[in-house]
């Protein structure tokens, strides 16, 4: 519509993904909003994931390597439709709004991490909070949370909901007068080995270096976990954390890399015991437990965990739109043999 009905013309969104940003902008774009929206895929983007963006009426390109190069072309993309409105000639084209196209970017934005971190918000409403003496022991609400790590956005939302209660504790008291004590929260980052942006920037020895480093590369099962480098802002926000107990020889940072066939191990192990179905991005996270390699040195060395045995760990359970029954008997098929005896059920 036109100015003429004092209406603008809806602009076009354009968002880059490997799967589960894109169904989400185009769920609400789309479907709920009636916008037209383009996503910018890699190439390593499964063939159903791209049906569903499909069925639900987004615009599909599939281009590059990897989700940096798919990124690079929605960024392009969206200057390309704004430059093209900024230059309507308006004496033979109704005029419409000055912005033709809004990027939508899958993790890297303030609003997408408070988004992330009410989960904290529903974790604490849920989870007991820790006696009297556990309270003057330190011991928090939650031993730890384990999430798998893309290109940090659910990161940066986790850490954010864990500050806000460690900012409300100071006073002692958490929102709604409970007291939730998050300072001590072990934070365990999960990657596969070939996408593990996160868990090798971690490593780096100068937070300069770790600013700056990238993957040459995503060799890995997990696509949807596959940028090449992650935001800056999960980088520090994993710092502060960890500075806060830092003093006390503490560590509430934690990275954990698996391998593929671990992740997908984790993937048939977690829908044999709940009758879910997850893809190996979820598995990376998942495998932290599923994993006797992983799991026994977690309990057995983090100084947090073995001081308080009776925080109870979670696991951030996401990414499920790039599977089905058919792709995870494959992946069990490929990738997991008797030899992945070593992992065994955590119940």
């Amino acid at each position: 519509t036109t100015k003429d009905n004092d209406q603008l013309t809806p602009p076009i969104l354009v968002s880059s993904s490997g799967g589960n940003a894109g169904l989400a902008v185009t769920t609400v774009g789309a479907q709920e909003c009636g916008m037209t929206v383009e996503v910018i895929v890699p190439e390593t983007t499964k063939p159903l994931v791209i049906d569903k963006l499909t069925n639900l009426g987004a615009q599909v390109t599939v281009f590059g390597a990897n989700w940096n190069a798919a990124d690079t072309l929605a960024r392009q993309r969206v200057e390309e439709l704004n430059h093209a409105a900024a230059n309507i000639d308006t004496t033979t084209t109704p005029p419409t709004n000055n912005i033709q196209a809004y990027y939508v970017p899958p993790y890297d934005n303030p609003l997408l991490w408070e988004g992330h971190s009410s989960l904290v918000d529903e974790l604490l409403e849920e989870l007991p909070v820790p006696s009297t003496t556990a309270q003057e022991k330190g011991q928090p609400t939650m031993g730890a949370i384990i999430a798998s790590i893309g290109g940090g956005g659910l990161l940066c939302g986790i850490l954010e909901g864990l500050e806000r209660y460690a900012e409300e504790d100071e006073d002692g008291k958490g929102p709604d007068n409970h007291h939730h004590h998050t300072d001590h929260t072990v934070v365990v980052c999960a990657e596969t080995e070939g996408a593990a942006s996160f868990g090798k920037a971690w490593n780096q020895p100068t937070t300069e270096s770790q600013q700056q480093f990238s993957l040459s590369s995503i060799d890995s099962i997990a696509t949807s976990l596959g940028a090449l480098q992650v935001t800056p802002v999960a980088l520090e926000r994993a710092q502060h954390h960890q500075r806060k107990t830092s003093a006390e020889g503490k560590d509430t940072v934690l990275t954990s890399l698996c391998t593929d066939e671990e992740a997908i191990d984790a993937c048939v192990q977690f829908a044999s015991d709940h009758r879910m179905l997850v893809e190996p991005a979820c598995g990376a996270a998942l495998a932290v437990l599923y994993s006797e390699r992983l799991r026994t040195p977690l309990l057995q060395s983090n100084n947090v965990l073995q001081q308080y045995p009776q925080a109870p760990l979670v696991v951030e359970v996401c990414g499920g739109s790039g599977v089905n029954v058919d792709l995870l008997s494959m992946w069990k098929e490929e990738y997991c043999t008797s030899s992945s005896s070593s992992s065994s059920s955590s119940k």
